[in-house]
């Protein structure tokens, strides 16, 4: 046997004042240039008075600038191609790409920033 639960309506204050206490913000990708890895430099609204304005957007860009330079096409580039394809990908086994390297990069940019944009 099922029970189906009826439909439950929320008041949209309350939605919105339990969306300003979040603890996370997401930002969303910026497809203006394509497809490339970069993120939209508008500042959202949840972050008013927690961080200024221009940390936040120099933030943003500087991640932007990682990967743009992590998708720059180059001679490490076509080596990585041409030794994936010789080895059947298996030499991405033993090294990282020049992408990967860069996403621990910022990885560990970004376990640096929470600081200045801690919430709790």
């Amino acid at each position: 046997m099922c029970w189906v639960s009826p439909p439950q309506f929320h008041n949209l204050q309350e939605l919105r004042h339990s969306a300003s206490l979040a603890n996370k913000v997401f930002v969303q990708r910026d497809y203006s240039e394509g497809t490339a890895c970069k993120f939209q430099t508008k500042f959202p609204s949840e972050l008013e008075s927690r961080i200024e304005r221009t940390l936040f957007e120099d933030t943003v860009k500087t991640l932007n600038n990682f990967y743009a330079e992590a998708e720059k096409i180059g001679g490490q580039s076509y080596l990585e191609g041409c030794l994936a394809c010789a080895t059947a990908y298996l030499i991405f086994l033993c090294m990282e790409t020049r992408y990967e390297k860069v996403q621990t990069l910022v990885r560990g940019r970004t376990q640096i920033e929470p600081i200045l944009l801690d919430f709790d």
